[in-house]
């Protein structure tokens, strides 16, 4: 069986997948819903529609905007351990919708996206000329300074919410959760959509800034120009979800690695393969969450979390092998 053909089986048994997910999501919960009573009563029609329905659309564009994030920033940086857990874009996010709170209390919820956008992108290209200028590039020692560089971040942003008295609002962003997407409240995650989108228009010169600077200009390329773009996509993508769901840790990690064992480092390939096995992956985290206590619900960045940093132990110890 060829490598084409592998990949069309691999992506179609991706796209059952989160087409089965998405329905056990939308009628997994506390409140018991079936099918036939969409029809008969009103009153679960209505919650289906304001809480079921968004919840799980929030749940697939987060799922696959960072999965796809990651696979950018692990080419753009050249390092498959770089993601926006390991570079420090998500303490960014957290600090950006901090200042947007201290500088205009009543910040609606687009102010707080632009200005996590903002220290997404700031902090990512700081990290990304960081990289370009260490002259060891160990492949383990790159992401433990993005999780040195996340730390310093996030205890700024801590200092800043004390002082605010808002560290409680904090730390609730650190920690992913659906359980309150509601209709009106959740359409900023939509952003995600022209992120992904751009980013596969670029996916190809992605691929090429992935072979380094001289190699972009020898092929008449701006490799600056390419990366400014690549990091806008990716903290469009970040800035969205946290925004709306909190952080999500090590998903864009973990998934970008999993799929190189199967259609390898070529981006635009590999981008409807990723958004789908990022989805059904976090759909599982999300539904596993809301069964293991029911029926109370565990927020799914923590099963993010404990599992992400699992994969991210076992990948590094079978690097050093």
């Amino acid at each position: 069986m060829n490598r084409y053909l592998r990949t069309l089986m691999v992506q179609f048994a991706a796209v059952l997948c989160v087409l089965l997910l998405v329905w056990i999501s939308l009628f997994t919960g506390v409140k018991d819903i079936r099918v036939s009573e969409l029809f008969t009563d009103s009153d679960k029609l209505l919650f289906f529609l304001i809480s079921r329905i968004p919840r799980t659309l929030a749940l697939v564009l987060v799922g696959a905007g960072l999965s796809i994030s990651g696979f950018v920033m692990q080419q753009l940086s050249q390092n498959r351990f770089v993601s926006p857990t390991t570079a420090g874009s998500l303490e960014a996010a957290k600090m950006g919708i901090l200042f947007a709170l201290m500088f205009i209390p009543q910040a609606s919820l687009p102010m707080r996206m632009l200005f996590a956008l903002i220290f997404t992108f700031l902090s990512s290209f700081v990290f990304i000329l960081f990289v370009g200028r260490l002259r060891l590039r160990n492949t383990v020692f790159i992401p433990l300074v993005g999780l040195m560089f996340g730390a310093i971040l996030s205890a700024m942003s801590t200092f800043f919410a004390y002082k605010q008295g808002i560290v409680q609002n904090t730390q609730e962003w650190l920690l992913g959760d659906f359980s309150a997407v509601l209709q009106g409240q959740y359409e900023s995650v939509y952003f995600i959509l022209p992120a992904v989108l751009l980013i596969y228009i670029y996916a190809e010169r992605f691929t090429i800034a992935g072979m380094g600077d001289s190699f972009a200009k020898n092929l008449g390329l701006s490799y600056t120009r390419i990366v400014q773009i690549g990091l806008f996509t990716v903290s469009l993508v970040v800035s969205a979800a946290v925004v709306t769901v909190g952080a999500i840790p090590f998903l864009g990690l973990i998934i970008p690695n999993v799929v190189r064992l199967f259609v390898g480092d070529n981006l635009r390939r590999v981008l409807p393969l990723t958004a789908f096995i990022g989805a059904s992956f976090l759909l599982v985290c999300d539904i596993v969450g809301r069964l293991v206590i029911f029926p109370y619900e565990i927020p799914i960045g923590m099963t993010v979390g404990i599992i992400g940093s699992l994969v991210f132990l076992v990948l590094i110890l079978q690097h050093k092998r």
